[in-house]
């Protein structure tokens, strides 16, 4: 056989959750839980033979036995063989598999099958492939193996666990040169975490890419699942212009047409469409060897994947006119013009309210609102509150800039939705004021105040919260151009928390992070884009809130007669998340906002969740359960049997960390 210059790639590895009521049997058993696999080599003889050897552990690093004979759980093991020819850019899989449907039969990238596995002991493996390289494979070519593995702990009383692992090498013994590596994983994991398909097992886009390439098709329509374009059309199926049209984009009778990236945002009415947050996937600083491709290898393939009513042979749609292949597409989009909403790549997917201060266009002028101080904050009285309105940039932004600003007060932090602010306040635990020309005071620097015209309660015990809402004036990027949009700018809510009793400050517990939900958002913006914190969000998303007000003015019909339905912020974001379960469960959510219009979730699917609390288990039984087990006098007893808690080394049987794992 010939040498093998190895670059392994980092395996991707899920770990069991916690134990649930194990026997000490198994769990004084060799490699309880848990999986790794790291391949350790790969050749190609002569003759075409592949080989890879291979090591599979547990997560402390203790050999497994794939057999299960002498470590708990029986491990499956696949293996896939692939190359990049040294002319090319995308894979090409030795292993292959016949998928046959109602668009025909395909010979499509997968697994090999039939091999033969030897133990060499220790964990580690050698696997002789069935499939053989054609003799005239290219031994200077980089060749990667791709392994995945699922370890079945489900009767031990664990969470079945999966390992991913990829290795590229050159078959003459070569260094790797000629890689393809565009999007990182952990990029995926923001939104996904972890990336997991086809059951869990397949958690690497290095794996990936082995398979979905331009040699694989799935089988019900025909259409190519090449990752560049599969992975775009999901992401922006909803506005795909065939989808817009009336068509569908599906894979394998699964319909993917209502999905929407988090991170995009939507058409403005201007018919521009407003940007697309490219570098959430393509990240530029995941390390990801070709993380600029993106923006300068242009394709046919790629670019016609959302932007599928383009004929680049005919030149349909496509101001550039025919394009016979890829050689030109650079010359017009290259990676970043003078000006957004050009042809280039960067520009041309710009997202408008993304340009201000330290952009790629610095075109907006940036707000931010910041709360210094609250006097006059105590039981009775009517709290003053003090603010400093800048651009992006820190100047003092004059108040007649803003085009509104609204005050908001919420409290005791204890948990909302429970306080009075008087008579004539219909929210539900919390009031607003708009401000004006008329009720705000600032000085040259743009430091301001403003006294709310309702007292906090006679009888208001502990601490307090005040936060804004409002948004600049609108301002126009490149007036009178063709491509000219306009912006409207909204602050970042901050909140001040303030003692209405003397007693010392207790701030709001949080519970969700705004980082977390930019982790898929990148900058959550709700009701027009002006709350943008979820500590804003809880204050009127209480425990007291529903739609009961707005569905009485539904523009819908019969959504008027429905009942109210609750829009407390743990159940509503947990309904909208899980929205795609809900009708399998009997249950619907939509939800009436305060100008009528519907808000249907139940086609919502959130890639990283699977169920969670009440808010998902939506069916009879399970609220039926949770009504239950909670009693005015006594609470909720959730924590009796759903605690993730550890008591004598035993944890409760229906630990929410242990049915809500995944694998």
């Amino acid at each position: 056989m010939v040498g093998a210059s190895k670059t392994p790639n980092a395996n991707n590895a899920k770990t069991a959750g916690p134990k649930s009521q194990i026997t000490d049997t198994v769990l004084s058993f060799p490699g309880a839980s848990g999986l790794n696999i790291a391949i350790n080599s790969a050749s190609i003889a002569t003759n075409g033979t592949i080989t890879a050897t291979y090591t599979v552990t547990d997560p402390s690093g203790l050999p497994l036995d794939i057999t299960g004979a002498t470590t708990t759980g029986v491990i499956s093991i696949s293996l896939v063989a692939a190359y990049i020819p040294n002319n090319g850019e995308q894979y090409t899989a030795y292993t292959t598999k016949v998928s046959s449907g109602t668009a025909g039969s395909f010979t499509n990238a997968g697994p090999d099958s039939g091999g033969t596995t030897t133990s060499l002991g220790n964990g580690k493996y050698t696997y002789v492939f069935k499939t053989l390289a054609p003799t005239t494979f290219d031994p200077t070519a980089t060749h990667t193996i791709g392994i995945y593995g699922k370890r079945t702990l489900a009767q031990y009383g664990f969470p079945n666990a999966m390992a991913t692992a990829t290795f590229n090498f050159v078959p003459n013994g070569s260094p790797v040169t000629h890689v393809r590596d565009i999007v990182e994983t952990a990029a995926c994991n923001q939104c996904h975490d972890e990336l997991s398909h086809h059951g869990g097992q397949r958690r690497q886009v290095a794996l990936c890419i082995l398979c979905h390439q331009p040699q694989s098709h799935e089988e019900t329509v025909g259409n190519t699942v090449d990752f560049k374009v599969m992975i775009h059309k999901l992401h922006d199926a909803w506005q795909l212009p065939s989808v817009v049209a009336g068509g569908t984009y599906s894979l394998s009778g699964t319909n993917y047409s209502a999905i929407v990236f988090p991170a995009s945002v939507q058409a403005s009415d201007n018919g521009f469409t407003r940007g697309f947050r490219c570098t959430v996937c393509h990240s530029q600083t995941s390390g990801a060897a070709q993380a600029n491709y993106y923006a300068t290898k242009p394709t046919a393939a790629t670019c016609g994947s959302c932007h599928d009513n383009l004929n680049f042979s005919t030149g349909l749609n496509h101001p550039g006119g025919p394009q016979p292949d890829d050689t030109q597409c650079a010359s017009c989009h290259t990676p970043q013009g003078e000006l957004p909403f050009d042809a280039s790549i960067i520009g041309a997917h710009a997202v408008p309210e993304d340009l201000g201060p330290g952009s790629a266009y610095p075109l907006l002028g940036g707000i931010q609102i910041t709360l210094n101080s609250v006097t006059n904050g105590l039981a009775g009285k009517a709290p003053t509150v003090n603010f400093t309105i800048q651009d992006g940039s820190g100047n003092p932004l004059p108040y007649s800039q803003m085009s509104s600003l609204t005050f908001i007060m919420a409290g005791p932090t204890t948990d909302y939705g429970n306080t009075s602010f008087g008579s004539d306040v219909t929210t539900p635990g919390y009031v607003t004021e708009n401000t004006s020309a008329s009720n705000v005071s600032c000085s040259t620097a743009s430091v301001c105040t403003y006294t709310f015209t309702h007292a906090l309660p006679a009888n208001a015990k502990g601490s307090y919260a005040i936060s804004f809402y409002g948004s600049r004036l609108a301002e126009t990027l490149l007036p009178g151009d063709t491509t000219q949009q306009i912006v409207t700018e909204s602050p970042m809510n901050n909140l001040i928390y303030f003692s209405a009793d003397g007693t010392p400050v207790v701030n709001r517990r949080t519970v969700v992070a705004v980082a977390n939900c930019n982790g898929c958002h990148v900058s959550l913006e709700t009701h027009g884009g002006a709350r943008k914190n979820t500590q804003l969000c809880i204050m009127c998303h209480n425990p007291s809130a529903t739609d009961a007000t707005a569905r009485a003015g539904a523009l819908v019909a019969t959504q008027k007669a429905l009942p109210a339905l609750g829009i407390n912020m743990n159940l509503m974001v947990h309904r909208i998340h899980d929205g795609g379960t809900l009708a399998a469960q009997g249950s619907s959510y939509t939800v009436i906002d305060n100008t009528g219009n519907s808000h249907d979730y139940t086609k919502t699917w959130y890639p990283g969740f699977d169920a969670s609390g009440k808010g998902c288990h939506a069916d009879q039984t399970s609220s039926g359960h949770a009504q239950v087990m909670t009693s005015a006098n006594q609470g909720e007893t959730c924590n009796a049997c759903h605690s993730s808690a550890t008591v004598n080394s035993i944890t409760p049987p229906f630990a929410v960390s242990t049915v809500h794992a995944l694998y």
